[in-house]
């Protein structure tokens, strides 16, 4: 009798510590950041692993955080175009995205107003998924009142001509990417730190 009572004690401690497992295993996943934008979030003219995706994926990796960078950056892409690829860009499990559009907008003399509505639904619509967002300008893109808007974050994107660009004068090198990476990353930590404490 004694023996009985011992073998189904056994098998609902073993059952218990299946169930942690899976419970912990669940919980463990990597914190998943994609980074939505246009050719300077591609990486136009450098290698894809030199671009800043993947120097971001490598720089928080460097520090201890399970995290996967996506690139989904498209070159020549407008605030009106990310809206229409928005979903495929987003995949489901995404934790924070990292937001860098309007100097396309800018180049085809779309209005400033149009280009501020259409972030302003990208934004939205990460937020309403439970996504954490940053907002990026660039150069002369000021985007700072459309992050503010929204209570997120938000990082500016200047580096001096010469040395920090590629070889059209215009994007960015992989020694640029670096400093940016790094001049973002502690806005980066923060939302890491919120996702991963979810």
């Amino acid at each position: 009798m004694t023996t009985e009572r011992n073998v189904v004690q056994l098998k609902i401690f073993l059952t218990f510590i299946l169930l942690i497992s899976f419970s912990v295993a669940a919980s463990a996943r990597p914190v998943h950041i994609v980074a939505f934008g246009d050719s300077a979030t591609a990486g136009y003219l450098v290698p894809r692993q030199q671009a800043y995706p993947s120097q971001l994926q490598r720089a928080l990796r460097k520090k201890g955080y399970d995290v996967v960078v996506d690139n989904a950056g498209v070159s020549g892409e407008t605030t009106a175009g990310a809206l229409r690829r928005f979903d495929s860009a987003i995949a489901p499990g995404t934790d924070i995205a990292i937001v860098e559009f309007g100097t396309n907008d800018l180049r085809l003399r779309v209005p400033p107003q149009r280009t501020r509505a259409n972030l302003n639904e990208i934004i939205r619509s990460l937020r309403k998924r439970g996504i954490a967002v940053l907002v990026i300008g660039l150069g002369r893109l000021d985007l700072s009142d459309v992050a503010r808007a929204h209570d997120v974050p938000y990082a500016q994107w200047r580096l001096p001509p010469g040395k920090y660009r590629a070889r059209d004068g215009a994007h960015f090198n992989a020694e640029g990417y670096a400093i940016l990476v790094a001049r973002m990353l502690p806005q980066v930590e923060m939302l890491m730190k919120r996702a991963s404490s979810r």
